[in-house]
């Protein structure tokens, strides 16, 4: 068995206004196959000119071990100079990923090869975010905690995605006080025996392929694993569902720092607590 996915629709160009009337407002995913053909980025984009541009900057690296009660928030597992990192990527496969790599910050030259495409929606301009990762690297399904409107731009190589929204909550073993779901769940081939109520989720898929864009609507759930070594960059605009923009307030000023205090008090009995709540909750839910 394999999960119940659909292919995201793609087209190959759109204008604002059918972007707003048929993926923005209803909030349903889409490729974008050819909007970024202008940008320099299209051609000038890849592993060797970023090494190029940033080879000398320290990057912090992630990889797909377990959270630990002593990890913060987003805390790096590692950290190399970029240069010996892109050369990780092209001579093995790697589990270290960089994610939420602020371009404007650390190398603001990269901005002049892009430019903030008009979706009808309002860009926040300060956080273009890079994300790189070796061959069969992978995030764990997650959301964002600002439940953003995402525009995810891919370089080089492909990604598989796979997006389910938030009504799929109760099959996907969600973490509590958490934007992730169990992290033991391989969501390439997810084991229907030990996760039975992922058979009933309904999701999308696609694989991203250099200079296409992919639209995740405001709270996608969101996994992606990279098929070969590349790189991604995401702009993002606030959400405007109110429902979801109180959840991201409230994930930012309250759930945010409840899981750091419990995880200092608890240490990793609250990890296991939470782990353990993901199947009770989602089996209660299932039956």
């Amino acid at each position: 068995m394999k999960l119940n996915l659909q292919d995201i629709p793609r087209v190959k160009n759109i204008t604002r206004e059918n972007f707003i009337k048929h993926y923005f407002k209803p909030q349903k995913p889409v490729v974008i196959e050819r909007c970024i053909e202008d940008w320099p980025a299209y051609t000038k984009w890849n592993l060797d000119y970023i090494k190029q541009v940033a080879g000398d900057k320290t990057v912090p690296l992630y990889d797909d071990r377990p959270v630990d009660y002593k990890d913060g928030f987003n805390q790096a597992h590692a950290t190399m100079k970029m240069s010996d990192y892109v050369d990780l990527l092209k001579t093995k496969p790697t589990k270290y990923r960089i994610f939420l790599y602020n371009i404007l910050k650390e190398v603001p030259q990269l901005q002049k090869d892009f430019t903030f495409p008009d979706f009808g929606l309002k860009l926040m301009k300060g956080l273009p975010m890079l994300f790189f990762g070796g061959k069969d690297s992978h995030t764990f399904m997650h959301y964002d905690i600002d439940l953003a409107n995402i525009f995810h731009f891919h370089f080089q190589g492909t990604k598989q995605c796979i997006l389910f929204n938030q009504e799929q909550n109760k099959y996907l073993y969600k973490i509590p006080h958490s934007l992730i779901v169990r992290e033991d769940i391989n969501f390439s081939n997810p084991d229907f025996k030990k996760w039975p109520a992922l058979q009933h989720a309904k999701g999308y898929t696609t694989e991203l392929k250099h200079g296409e864009v992919l639209y995740m609507p405001e709270g996608y759930w969101h996994y992606m694993k990279y098929l070969t070594p590349g790189f991604s960059m995401s702009l993002r605009a606030i959400a405007r569902n109110p429902k979801n923009l109180s959840k991201a307030i409230y994930n930012i000023i309250i759930m945010r720092h409840f899981d750091n205090l419990m995880r200092k008090l608890k240490g990793q009995k609250w990890i296991d607590y939470k782990n353990k709540q993901a199947i009770t909750k989602t089996n209660k839910n299932f039956s």
